[in-house]
């Protein structure tokens, strides 16, 4: 084989010279890459032609019916409230992980005996399903035998509503994901920090710079490019977050977490209406696809920088 590619390579020859089995290397290279492609594009495709019919389980049979469904969408107040709670609860759970994970990573970026018990420790939401997590909470913020209910009546609070009420429900979905999705961030930042070079850390050191003076100038700056990894997954993850939201309280009390990726479920499952609820989910993949171009173009730039370009 090795002969064959210098006998090539040493002279000029024409296509039709080289074996078929060598011609034939980019495609059987590209072969999977195509065929993802394909998986992915002929869902989407479908599901934008279906977004301008009647389509429906019930119906043996579909026509087109223009904009209809996409003028409805935009015409209902359910959409404009889910795309509310879609963007609140995106903003608020990829803030609140992105500085408890970046917070605890600060903490924990010394190899020592502890932080080691306490990465692995920390590691553990992960491995629970959104299901699970949120039957774990409801255990322990239940009125009666709630560990945290416990811990709010020595503070004076008796009967926090949690996930029962319209003011908390926001909150409680919140703090379920940031446990459960934390960590995620905790790992790629300290994976970071630990691939950081350790040479203008010691100069500062010398000069005696001190902590914050380090973390604005040093830390966080080179930080930046992991921070926006980490960034763009858990923000597309929460723009449609799915499974805590409808194990907690599918989406109550009355409407008050029915986000994009929920209401498209109940319309298309619950209510069998497939075509209309399709509109709400191409919304959603346009917002996600906005947010992480976004995102994607201000990491290029850093990098940009960085090189000096």
């Amino acid at each position: 084989m090795k002969e064959t590619g210098k006998k090539y390579r040493s002279r000029e020859v024409n296509y039709n010279e080289i074996p078929a089995y060598i011609r034939r290397r980019p495609y059987y290279i590209i072969a999977p890459g195509m065929l993802i492609l394909i998986g992915i594009l002929i869902p989407f495709i479908t599901a934008i032609i279906l977004s301008f019919t009647n389509y429906s389980f019930r119906l043996p049979q579909f026509k087109f019916v223009g904009l209809r469904n996409w003028t409805g969408m935009i015409t209902s107040p359910e959409f404009w409230h889910a795309l509310s709670v879609t963007l609140r609860y995106g903003f608020f759970a990829t803030l609140t992980q992105m500085l408890l994970g970046m917070g605890v990573a600060l903490l924990l970026k010394k190899d020592t005996k502890y932080s080691r018990i306490l990465k692995v420790a920390f590691t553990f939401p992960l491995m629970v399903a959104p299901a699970i997590a949120v039957l774990i909470w409801q255990l322990m913020t239940s009125n009666t035998v709630g560990v945290l209910e416990k811990v709010l009546n020595i503070f004076g609070i008796y009967n926090f509503p949690w996930a029962a009420s319209h003011e908390t429900a926001m909150f409680t979905a919140v703090l379920i994901d940031t446990w459960v999705n934390t960590p995620f961030v905790l790992l790629l930042i300290l994976a970071g920090i630990q691939s950081l070079p350790k040479s203008p850390f010691e100069a500062a050191a010398v000069d005696g710079a001190g902590a914050w003076f380090t973390f604005k100038t040093l830390t966080f700056p080179m930080l930046k490019p992991f921070m926006y990894i980490a960034l763009l997954f858990r923000l597309m993850a929460a723009l449609q977050e799915f499974g805590i939201i409808y194990a907690l309280s599918k989406g109550g009390p009355g409407n008050t977490l029915m986000n994009i990726s929920l209401t498209g479920y109940i319309n298309g499952f619950t209510y069998q209406k497939l075509a209309g609820a399709l509109p709400y989910l191409l919304v959603l993949w346009l917002i996600i696809n906005k947010a992480a171009g976004f995102l994607v173009k201000r990491q290029r730039h850093l990098a940009k920088q960085a090189a000096g370009e």
